[in-house]
């Protein structure tokens, strides 16, 4: 590999050939050659020398440093950026309890397929195994060992001449097998003097390399199944964001209609004649129908079959008549009945049916009245009047009504775990203007690889994770707005991350359901007749605590209180914002199909 030929002698940037840096001067020099732009996490003593490198970093335009309030929430936000952006997620923790507050929001990101860089501290070497302060290596508490289920790379750099090896090998798994990596560092190892002529690696080229191959002879066989199955139904999953428009195009040539996972909703316009509504958790009776009732075959496109996204594991679903195609082979393995696996890049296959797929002769007579309007009459929504209703206090569905219609076409929502990923796939649904809205023109926007305008985590699912992801989301896009749906227990758990978008002056809103309860908890107990015990929470003011804090605060009770808002300057503003919605807690979330998977459900 030859020398750099770029001369840093007049900036802080790494000088080349004579030029003596440290570890972790070399570690933020790979990021930056991977297109890195921001890190997340809490600083510390042990990692402090990769802080002084991204301030240096920082000072040359090249990495922005993003402090969290806890390291759980810049998981949460790396995870978010990726998902808005599809740029590498990268948090910074020091050793010892800063490294296990990272595990929560890692694991989640693993079990939703989230690259992403974890860069923990350690004491110094010599000082192993004397009880040093948050001492977390094999002879204290061994963070090593804690991350080895929650990551697809992970290990202990204990010599300045394995960093170029092990950062490049984890950077490139983590985009390859899609989930986190984690490289523990000792402090003394990260302050250790290099000299050499340049980095061993250049990832750039092989970083950003598109992945493209596919199963030919697989695919050849289903562009012969299509052909003779008319009319079949897509499954649709989050795993086929980057194939959407595509799979749109499968829809029209050959008539079929299509049902979407929780998490994948926002990927479509929900609107669109062949669409009949979320399959799984929080989902519509038109899509169990729609599957239940298929006669021809079923092609799911981008899923692994879980619990929420697959209705528990319905039959209706799992059967010979499955087609599964996906990138991630891992997932073939949560289908093994079906009667075709296709693997490999889902855009690259798609392309390839529509390709050598002759068009159906399905009518467009119903396309034309149905793709623009803003209600799909063939998406059934459970207790219809409720998300029309004018009651006080406000329904959750006359929320979701309000949210769908109140912002601007290109606003991203985040729903956290609890009752919000219930009433979001269920109810959201907002209208497909191509209009300009407030200071974004949408008409303009190109769909990224990760863009969806829903986004909701189904596996892992931890609270609070919305919140953080938000900021993350809001990062990657300042432009546009973002809305974090969250309940009144996961703001509580952490809520203290909206300090985070004051300081980054991020406009995301913060919509709380406010019920003083686990709603989740509370409705679950009852529809299972069990004991009613631990889900009630103290009633709060969130709309006192935005005023304490500085930012825009309303209580929402009622539906006309919608009217006394200005959401143009809610979603311009230099700073976030928090709506204190005060729900109905006896509404009824649609969750009854979660409840006969654990065996609870009580229906008499």
């Amino acid at each position: 590999m030859s020398e750099t030929s770029t001369d840093f002698s007049s900036s802080d940037n790494l000088q080349h050939s004579s030029h003596i840096y440290d570890v972790s001067e070399l570690i933020i020099h790979y990021l930056e050659d991977i297109g890195v732009k921001y890190t997340f996490g809490i600083p510390g003593g042990a990692i402090e020398p990769i802080l002084n490198a991204l301030a240096k970093s920082t000072r040359r335009k090249g990495i922005t440093h993003i402090n969290s309030c806890h390291e759980t929430a810049a998981a949460y936000m790396a995870d978010g950026y990726y998902r808005e952006t599809g740029k590498l997620g990268v948090c910074v923790a020091t050793s010892g309890p800063g490294a296990t507050n990272l595990i929560t929001g890692v694991s989640c990101a693993y079990d939703n397929n989230i690259p992403m860089l974890l860069l923990t501290g350690q004491p110094a070497i010599p000082s192993f195994g004397k009880n040093a302060l948050q001492e977390s290596s094999d002879t204290g508490v061994n963070v090593v060992a804690m991350f080895e289920h929650c990551t697809h790379y992970n290990s202990l750099i204990s010599h300045p001449d394995q960093l170029s090896n092990k950062l490049a090998s984890a950077l490139l798994t983590a985009m390859e097998k899609k989930g986190p990596v984690h490289l523990s560092i000792p402090v003394d190892i990260l302050r250790e003097p290099l000299a050499c002529h340049s980095p061993l690696f250049s990832l750039s080229d092989k970083f950003h390399h598109q992945f493209t191959n596919f199963d030919q002879e697989q695919a050849d066989k289903l562009v012969t199944i299509l052909e003779k199955k008319p009319k079949p139904v897509f499954f649709i999953g989050n795993g086929a964001t980057e194939a959407i428009e595509n799979i749109m195009r499968l829809v029209e040539k050959t008539g079929a209609l299509f049902v979407t996972t929780p998490d994948a909703k926002g990927l479509i316009n929900p609107a669109h004649y062949a669409y009949r509504g979320v399959f799984g958790f929080g989902g519509h009776e038109s899509a169990t129908e729609c599957i239940k009732g298929n006669n021809s075959i079923t092609v799911a496109f981008g899923t692994g079959f879980g619990e929420l996204s697959s209705n528990g594991w319905s039959e209706d679903l799992l059967n010979e008549s499955l087609i599964h195609i996906d990138e991630i082979s891992n997932n073939f393995l949560h289908s093994p009945m079906a009667m075709l696996h296709v693997h490999g890049h889902i855009a690259t296959v798609c392309n390839h049916l529509n390709e050598h797929l002759k068009s159906s002769n399905a009518s467009t007579a119903e396309k034309s009245t149905l793709i623009n309007e803003h209600f799909n009459p063939y998406v059934k929504l459970e207790n219809l009047e409720q998300y029309y209703s004018d009651e006080t206090p406000i329904k959750p569905q006359r929320l979701m009504k309000e949210l769908s219609e109140r912002f601007p076409s290109h606003t991203r929502f985040l729903a956290d775990a609890g009752n919000c990923m219930l009433w979001a796939p269920h109810y959201l649904q907002p209208p497909n203007r191509r209009g300009e809205s407030f200071n974004h023109p949408p008409r303009h926007e190109r769909r990224s690889k990760t863009n969806n305008w829903l986004r909701l985590t189904l596996r892992f699912a931890p609270m609070g994770w919305a919140i953080g992801a938000s900021i993350g989301v809001s990062i990657g896009s300042p432009n546009y707005t973002t809305v974090c749906i969250t309940g009144d227990g996961a703001y509580l758990m952490c809520g203290q991350e909206i300090t985070t978008a004051i300081r980054q002056k991020l406009p995301v809103i913060f919509v709380i359901l406010n019920d003083s309860a686990y709603g989740m908890v509370m409705h679950g107990q009852r529809l299972a007749k069990a004991e009613k015990t631990a889900f009630e929470l103290q009633p709060v003011n969130f709309a006192k605590q935005a005023e304490s804090l500085g930012i825009p605060g309303f209580i929402i009770r009622s539906p006309e209180d919608f009217d006394h808002i200005d959401f143009k300057q809610l979603c311009t503003a230099q700073g976030p914002s928090i709506l204190d919605v005060r729900i109905d807690r006896e509404a009824v979330p649609p969750m009854k199909t979660r409840l006969k998977t654990l065996g609870t459900l009580q229906e008499k």
